[in-house]
């Protein structure tokens, strides 16, 4: 495991918050490490529920949160450690690793680098009412929607700490990207918070990121930055951003452990229409929750790599089956896979996600069109053009 040192003291805020998820705790299983490989602690559940997964007995499902004030100061619990889903390995899970060594492909599992799709386009010009989203590797999408250009997780860099290279080439040149209208951030690990990326942005541009994280942009003096908890939202020309739960955790240094937020997020267009954006995370039950949340969701991004050892990976990071279910769980018209063909994290040969994903998709029964695996730096454009009602989640409330 590398373990990288960046300060995240000097969180300033006026605003009390309290934390909109109530969490009860139980162990579990683990694994983890390195760069998003990891996570620690007990298990954030919904209320009630002593198993981790829905009950049909359940209270119903709390109205939608209206909008947050933007770049609102907040204050914040000290740790988020109650809302893992897994605790850190223990000693003997610790010991295995050593024993078992680095959790990288072998050479047969690396021949295949030359044949990773890659096949950089331009970024497709759309109007207000039309979503595309563009693949520049990883977790970073250039999602056009509700007439904003969004960037996920934006990493343009060749190397991340404690990684190797990058295998595939950046899918989308810097140059070649529309005016960045805002960014969101699942969480703080480093393949997906990269700062010489974030630099190249203007200090102005707003910046959605988990509760807790709002001081690492600060620092850096960006001066629209909103964080948020789970189930919260906020509004940016009448594009709701919607940030939610995900089997994941946070770590940027040796003594922040779990100090800020990991989720994923739910993009609303003025119409209606829907995309989501996974983040980094394992599969659970967050994915029926947040589909019955957030009904009608047009495409989800979805990860697929970085899953072999099961038994180090399996809390944090879907393999492709369970990305496929996990959209099965959303309630998601179409998936598009990410989190693999860029970074080398894991041991799976570097083509299996692929193919992989495309098998459990044909065996579900699902329609080949409705998967859209991209080559890095391809794009898609969603056509549904028939007329759509503002999309409202259960007992929204309306702004």
């Amino acid at each position: 495991m590398t373990q990288q040192s960046e300060s995240t003291s000097g969180r300033t805020a006026t605003t009390r918050t309290t934390p909109t998820h109530k969490a009860t705790t139980h162990k579990t299983t683990t694994n983890t490490a390195g760069t998003g490989t990891s996570s620690t602690g007990t298990t954030a559940q919904e209320p009630g529920d002593p198993t981790g997964h829905p009950s049909p007995l359940a209270a119903p499902l709390p109205p939608l949160a209206a909008p947050r004030p933007p770049g609102e100061r907040r204050v914040w619990p000290r740790s988020f450690h109650d809302r893992l889903t897994a605790p850190l390995p223990g000693i003997k899970t610790l010991a295995r690793f050593a024993r078992e060594g680095a959790v990288r492909p072998g050479r047969e599992g690396l021949a295949d680098i030359p044949l990773l799709p890659f096949e950089p386009g331009p970024v497709p010009r759309v109007d207000a009412d039309t979503v595309a989203v563009s693949w520049a590797g990883h977790a970073s999408w250039v999602v056009q929607i509700g007439g904003l250009t969004v960037l996920t997780d934006p990493v343009w860099s060749r190397r991340i700490l404690g990684t190797p290279a990058r295998i595939t080439p950046v899918g989308v040149a810097w140059s070649a990207l529309p005016r960045v209208d805002a960014v969101v951030v699942s969480h703080n690990h480093y393949d997906h918070l990269d700062a010489p990326t974030l630099r190249r942005l203007p200090r102005d541009t707003p910046v959605f990121v988990p509760a807790g994280l709002a001081g690492w942009f600060r620092r850096r003096r960006f001066t629209q930055v909103t964080e948020l908890d789970w189930w919260e939202a906020a509004e940016l020309s009448r594009v709701r951003f919607d940030f939610v739960p995900a089997h994941h955790w946070s770590k940027r240094t040796l003594v922040d452990t779990c100090r800020s937020l990991w989720g994923g997020w739910v993009l609303t267009a003025p119409d209606g229409q829907r995309v989501y954006f996974a983040g980094d995370t394992g599969y659970g039950h967050w994915f029926t929750r947040i589909g019955e949340r957030y009904p009608g969701i047009d495409l989800a991004l979805l990860p697929i790599g970085a899953y072999d050892p099961r038994w180090w990976l399996s809390d944090v990071h879907c393999d492709p089956e369970e990305a496929v279910r996990a959209a099965q769980d959303l309630g998601a018209r179409r998936m598009a896979p990410m989190h693999w063909a860029t970074f080398v994290l894991s041991a799976e040969p570097v083509l299996e996600p692929l193919t992989r994903v495309r098998a459990a998709w044909e065996k579900a029964g699902l329609d080949r069109e409705d998967l859209w695996d991209l080559p890095v730096g391809g794009s898609r454009v969603l056509n549904d053009r028939t007329a759509r009602r503002p999309a409202q989640g259960r007992g929204e409330l309306r702004a």
